[in-house]
C-alpha cells in the first residue's frame, strides 16, 4: 500500500475518492472519522488520508489527483480592490471596509 493523497479540505477529497470510484481504482481511506480526535491526537495523524491498496494503480492515479489539483483553484481572498483608497475587500462586501466607498 501506498499513501496517495490526503487533504483537509473534504469537498477536495471526496472528489478524488469519486474520480478513484469511477475508474474502479482499489483505495483505502485512512482517518476517516479521526476529525473528532483532532486536540487528542496531533492534527497530522487525524488527517484523512487515501491510500492505494494495489500500487500497480499508482500511475493512473497519481493522474487523477493530480487532474484534479490542477483543476482546483481556491476562492479569491479578494475579489475587489477599493477604487478610493486601494484596499482589498472580499465578496461580501459592498462597500469598502477601510472608507466606505461603493463597490464599483
Amino acid at each position: 500500500m501506498i499513501k496517495l493523497f490526503t487533504s483537509s479540505d473534504p469537498f477536495l477529497l471526496q472528489s478524488v475518492k469519486s474520480e478513484l470510484d469511477a475508474l474502479s481504482i482499489p483505495y483505502l481511506v485512512k482517518n476517516e472519522f479521526a476529525g473528532g480526535a483532532m486536540g487528542e491526537l496531533p492534527w497530522q495523524e487525524s488527517q484523512p488520508e487515501l491510500w492505494l491498496i494495489d500500487e500497480s494503480w499508482s500511475t493512473r492515479a497519481n493522474k487523477v489527483v493530480n487532474s484534479l489539483m490542477d483543476s482546483h483553484e481556491p476562492a479569491e481572498k479578494f475579489p475587489w480592490v477599493c477604487g478610493h483608497c486601494n484596499e482589498p475587500n472580499g465578496e461580501a462586501f459592498d462597500t469598502c471596509w477601510k472608507c466606505g466607498e461603493s463597490r464599483p
